[in-house]
């Protein structure tokens, strides 16, 4: 799937229900508002609008969002990072991270998530360079945790009581 998803302008994808299309794109500053919606809605770790701002300004190739009907139902915030690699031990490197995903219940199971993710791995490492990316995930979020071990994904550390409910994170990396 990963050749099918461009890096480039708009594309239009067809959900994984053989119906549903659907639209990923780079973000614009327009969608603050529903990026902001998106995220209050199915994430506990909410951040103020200047946080999305500052990733829209500064890494908009890598923060992409998804359309249903002209609605933007799901985003992918990413950033760039130096420091140790959790890849080549004991070496830095420039680092892609992926910050926040969210999908609206609605636009879930389509393969929205993964296309966004798709097209934010090629952006970090077309766009910025970077030779591997990271995230951290809930231990607990088997759904999420099961998508990025599809996308090459693998668990190199754990980061204890990460959330502020006192959850451990999982800390996951690819190569780029």
């Amino acid at each position: 799937m990963i050749s099918e998803i461009a890096i480039d302008g708009p594309q239009k994808l067809l959900g994984k229900d053989g119906k549903t299309e659907y639209v990923i794109r780079e973000v614009t500053m327009r969608d603050l508002n529903a990026v902001i919606e998106i995220n209050r809605k199915v994430l506990p770790e909410n951040y103020p609008p200047w946080f999305f701002v500052e990733h829209i300004e500064q890494y908009p190739k890598a923060f992409i969002v998804a359309e249903v009907g002209g609605k933007v139902v799901g985003y992918v915030m990413s950033r760039v990072e130096f420091g140790w690699s959790y890849i080549a031990k004991g070496k830095t490197a420039k680092k892609g991270h992926i910050v926040s995903v969210g999908v609206l219940p609605e636009a879930r199971r389509l393969g929205i998530a993964t296309a966004m993710m798709l097209r934010a791995l090629k952006a970090l490492k077309n766009y910025y360079d970077t030779t591997e990316v990271y995230l951290e995930v809930r231990v607990s979020n088997t759904p999420a945790i099961s998508l990025y071990e599809k996308l090459g994904f693998r668990v190199v550390g754990r980061i204890p009581r990460y959330y502020s409910d006192g959850e451990d994170a999982y800390i996951m990396a690819r190569p780029l």
